[in-house]
């Protein structure tokens, strides 16, 4: 291990082709010598882009970080479906396309808004307990239930006759693979995803970035000034600082009650908790008997 004490923090990796998200994390574990890593999003091996990876204590940040948005880049191509709705899947259908161009923006520009998406089969989704990927593989298919998602913009652009890049800003949960299938569905020749690249998550752009061997190539020191502290993860949080006996509290688990520190927050007020170390915890303003309180719910 290089460091005597363990990292804990962020680290935003641009995921190269070919490799699966995990195996991500298993290289920026053995990178930074780390016992703990995790991922934020999975990313399909066909994909390229932005790959948040939490390392040391910082896994713990994970749920929060799942739930922001994405922005993607990719090429949708026509007059194709697949059975995992992209080029690396089994070809189910082929046909001519001579549709203009704006007939395709114009399909194109519907699937802006709230939508329902079913997840593809080919998926890390679990259903039963079981993922949607593994038992397709095995060559089953069960029941998926539409969900509604976001898709807040898609800037397309005409690349030739068979292909548009799409420019896609959207929410959790989205595939841009089922987008790509659903827009040649509502065409009528079918579409799967030729390629993908994620642009940004979590805020965090492409430009900010680096791939494994970048990584590789670095100094201790050089990795180790990537690294984003944990608390920048909850930079959009307010934060609450305790004196010492309420941030032992709080450190033990104890909720912490608003009016015994002169504070005045809304229930479901999540907040960063420090003391005079600085940050060490998130927390939630919830109501219990005695009234309002921080309840510290993730201690990092």
């Amino acid at each position: 291990m290089e460091n005597s004490r363990e990292l804990c923090g962020l680290v935003i990796v641009n995921k190269e082709e070919g490799i699966t998200s995990q195996g991500v994390v298993s290289r920026v574990k053995r990178i930074f010598g780390v016992k703990k890593a995790g991922h934020t999003g999975t990313l399909d091996p066909l994909a390229t882009g932005v790959l948040p990876v939490l390392i040391g204590r910082g896994v713990k940040a994970s749920e929060f970080m799942l739930t922001a948005d994405k922005h993607y880049g990719a090429t949708l191509l026509l007059g194709v479906t697949t059975d995992t709705e992209d080029v690396t899947g089994t070809v189910l259908s082929e046909c001519e396309v001579s549709l203009s161009e704006d007939v395709v923006l114009e399909a194109i520009s519907g699937f802006v808004g709230e939508i329902m998406q079913t997840p593809p089969m080919y998926s890390a989704l679990k259903v039963g307990g079981q993922k949607l990927c593994d038992l397709a593989r095995r060559g089953e298919t069960v029941e998926r239930e539409a969900r509604p998602v976001t898709v807040y913009s898609i800037d397309a652009k005409r690349i030739n006759e068979r292909e548009y890049y799409l420019d896609v800003v959207c929410s959790k949960g989205t595939y841009i693979r089922t987008l790509c299938a659903d827009i040649g569905k509502a065409l009528g020749v079918g579409g799967t995803m030729k390629t993908l690249t994620r642009l940004s998550a979590s805020g965090y752009p492409i430009d900010e970035a680096r791939t494994l061997t970048e990584l590789e190539n670095m100094t201790p020191d050089e990795r180790e000034s990537l690294v984003i502290p944990i608390e920048d993860v909850f930079g959009k949080y307010e934060s609450v600082t305790l004196g010492d006996f309420f941030a032992r509290l709080a450190r033990a688990g104890q909720e912490i009650y608003l009016h015994k520190i002169k504070k005045s927050f809304e229930v479901g007020t999540v907040l960063r908790i420090a003391d005079s170390n600085g940050f060490f915890a998130v927390g939630e303003v919830r109501e219990f008997e005695d009234g309002l309180a921080i309840k510290p719910i993730r201690q990092f």
